[in-house]
């Protein structure tokens, strides 16, 4: 298991040290009411992404998230690269699970988060350095511009060229084939097809992972010291299904055409409603599973 961005790198937490005041103004009740509800909303969400399959084996989420690639030279020098990477529809799952994190109007977005974090921790200045650090790095890979490769194309027959950066090419493939379908980012990403546009998301795609899951873990520390006071549900409550078959009591009931339903879940059904037969009658709402 990993450890909190910050864990092990504080001295001011390690030895008890109170950290200086960083200058930010007391802000209003309601505006802190409103930084502890976007935490408690990226915490939702970050362990929607902390329990997708890619996030089980943290060193290889870490690796995908460096963009691996492989060199080979043959015999003959030759050169050739390699990538290989998990299937699509596994890499889709997660960046469905990402992407609000990119939302500025989200309430769980990412650095809705960080500039909670940075007021809860503002006596802390290495805490606070730490959160300015991952907002620079967030808005650097996931606005326009180039993480690690420009790709270039061309076609020798008519001469057209192309000539992409691996950030553009990876937002083509979130908002163009996965969560939206933007016709505008598809057509200038189309010289580099499908697989230029996969190969480009991976990588980030994962790192927006370990960016969210490091930050969780960080707010899980902040939150058994006592400094969020963040509800203790959304760090329990469900938010992966690990199972999809169900099997639990029914009531099956028939009546006239044009018979009202009950009023409500917790409404008995009226004579009208009589039990299908062969099964056992029950006068008693259920209060546990839905009526349909």
């Amino acid at each position: 298991m990993m450890l909190g961005p910050l864990l092990g790198r504080n001295p001011s937490r390690d030895t008890g040290q109170a950290g200086g005041d960083m200058g930010m103004g007391q802000p209003s009740e309601e505006v802190i009411a409103r930084y502890r509800a976007n935490l408690e909303q990226f915490v939702l969400r970050a362990r929607r992404i902390e329990g997708h399959s890619l996030a089980a084996d943290w060193d290889a989420l870490v690796s995908l998230a460096s963009a691996p690639l492989k060199l080979r030279i043959s015999e003959g020098g030759e050169a050739r690269m390699r990538q290989e990477f998990p299937p699509e529809e596994v890499v889709e799952s997660a960046a469905a699970r990402v992407r609000p994190l990119l939302l500025e109007t989200d309430a769980c977005g990412y650095l809705k988060s960080l500039k909670a974090v940075t007021y809860f921790c503002r006596s802390v200045p290495s805490d606070v350095a730490w959160a300015k650090a991952a907002k620079a790095e967030w808005k650097t890979r996931t606005h326009e511009g180039v993480l690690g490769y420009r790709l270039m194309v061309g076609d020798l027959a008519t001469g057209d060229t192309a000539d992409m950066s691996d950030q553009e090419l990876a937002m083509a493939w979130i908002y163009g084939d996965v969560v939206h379908h933007d016709a505008e980012r598809l057509q200038e990403a189309d010289p580099f097809g499908l697989s230029g546009r996969f190969r480009a998301a991976v990588p980030l795609v994962a790192w927006m992972m370990v960016a969210a899951i490091e930050l969780l873990t960080f707010l899980r520390f902040l939150q058994e010291r006592g400094e969020l006071a963040l509800r203790a549900e959304v760090f329990e409550t469900e938010v992966i299904l690990r199972s999809t078959e169900w099997e639990y009591p029914a009531q099956i009931r028939t009546a006239p055409v044009g018979t009202p339903p009950p009023a409500d879940a917790l409404t008995s059904y009226s004579d009208e409603w009589a039990p299908w037969p062969g099964t056992a009658p029950t006068t008693k709402p259920s209060t546990t599973h839905p009526r349909s």
